[in-house]
């Protein structure tokens, strides 16, 4: 269906209603009807999901637990059990490819369904969808919400306004109909500074966005994201969905127990961040052009750095010297919170032809040395002495949980 008009709402998005909470609360069913939040009691945890009631009180996933606390008293807290929400996770994107086999996973709790070709299986699309969330329930006992839709950005902002727990179907030709009242903020990519711009030429309503000129669109916010954001307000979006997922980026955070100004200690967990990010890149047979950071300080403040390298690399090395210079770059002694590390416009390894006389060549022998250590012995089989030792006390518990 990529590039062709959709006659019927067949593009599905599904999002499961506040899975980590819900996921909880199977276990924890006296629960139900309370203010709950998935999150560690501690004074540098964030809430990873928040119930509906919750919700009410202006609580919000990423909020600090302590602010949380002061909008709702008597918020509880259960703390997350990460692989719990992957196993359900798993079993929830089974029952979708059980009625379609054109699955795009976005997340641990949400994907894009086109069921155009299984209309004579189950149904029109608003019955399969109806049919998908009856099974979810009775197979997990979670709930979810379905946005119905000729395009896949229709189809998600349904979803949206379908929660908790319903079905919005919009029919291809109303699309422009429930879009245009729409504020700009609903657009995918307009952020505050973005929606600033738009406003200060009186774009307020995706159907201001659709009537400005492209020419004058591309003045205020660039070429590529004037196309896509005018595309996209007069309802074009030939997406179709992938079901070979192409990682763009590869990288990892952490969140400091404490806020730090230690930069020795700093530089040792760009190493660990960087090195993790390089196993990962090359276990996946991927290459980046680019390396980047995030540095958020303690006033939450948050930068990000990057640099495009002269040849794609997956080498430990290069990612974490990029990333040191690239942090010594930004002001120094500021108590940092949360530092990352993400490799980023990937390539296949071998594909950049200015690979083929490298500089981190050494260093990859070192990195395949180790890596094939690591195989045979386990992620401990070889640790840099720097990052020896125990992380305690310096790293917030919600960093040493595996990537989902």
């Amino acid at each position: 269906m990529t590039g062709q008009q959709r006659e019927i709402a067949s593009m599905l998005h599904v999002d499961m209603d506040s899975f980590f909470v819900s996921v909880e609360l199977l276990d924890r069913p006296e629960l139900r009807g309370r203010p709950v939040a998935a999150a560690h009691d501690t004074a540098r945890s964030v809430v990873s999901s928040a119930s509906y009631e919750a919700r009410r009180y202006g609580v919000r996933s990423a909020m600090p637990v302590a602010r949380a606390k002061q909008l709702c008293p008597q918020l509880v807290l259960v703390p997350p059990t990460f692989e719990k929400y992957r196993r359900a996770s798993r079993r929830v994107m089974q029952i979708f490819e059980e009625f379609t086999p054109l699955v795009e996973p976005l997340s641990i709790d949400e994907a894009f369904l086109d069921v155009a070709g299984t209309v004579r299986l189950f149904g029109e699309p608003v019955e399969i969808a109806r049919r998908l969330r009856e099974r979810v329930r009775e197979e997990t006992g979670l709930p979810a919400s379905v946005g119905l839709a000729g395009t896949k950005f229709v189809a998600k902002l349904a979803s949206q306004r379908a929660k908790p727990d319903g079905l919005l179907e919009i029919p291809p030709q109303r699309t422009l109909e429930f879009l245009h009242p729409l504020p700009i903020e609903a657009m995918w990519g307009v952020g505050r500074a973005t929606a600033k711009a738009l406003g200060s030429r009186a774009i307020h309503t995706v159907a201001d966005l659709a009537a400005e000129p492209l020419a004058s669109l591309e003045r205020i916010v660039g070429v590529a994201s004037a196309r896509r954001l005018h595309d996209l307000a007069n309802g074009r979006d030939a997406r179709g969905v992938e079901t070979e997922r192409t990682e763009k980026s590869i990288g990892h955070e952490e969140t400091f127990a404490r806020d730090e100004v230690d930069a020795a200690l700093l530089e040792r967990e760009l190493l660990r961040l960087a090195t993790r990010t390089g196993e990962r890149l090359r276990g996946a047979g991927l290459e980046a052009r680019t390396v980047s950071i995030k540095v958020r300080w303690s006033d939450f403040e948050t930068v990000t750095r990057s640099r495009t390298l002269a040849e794609a690399t997956d080498a430990t090395q290069r990612i974490y010297q990029t990333a040191r210079e690239l942090f010594a770059g930004l002001p120094a002694g500021r108590p940092v919170r949360l530092i990352g590390v993400r490799a980023e416009q990937l390539l296949p390894t071998g594909a950049d032809p200015a690979g083929l006389w490298s500089d981190d060549d050494e260093w990859r022998a070192v990195d395949q040395a180790v890596d094939e250590v690591r195989g045979r012995f386990g992620a401990g089989g070889v640790v840099a002495a720097s990052l020896l030792g125990g992380r305690g006390a310096v790293v917030d518990h919600r960093s040493l949980q595996p990537p989902t």
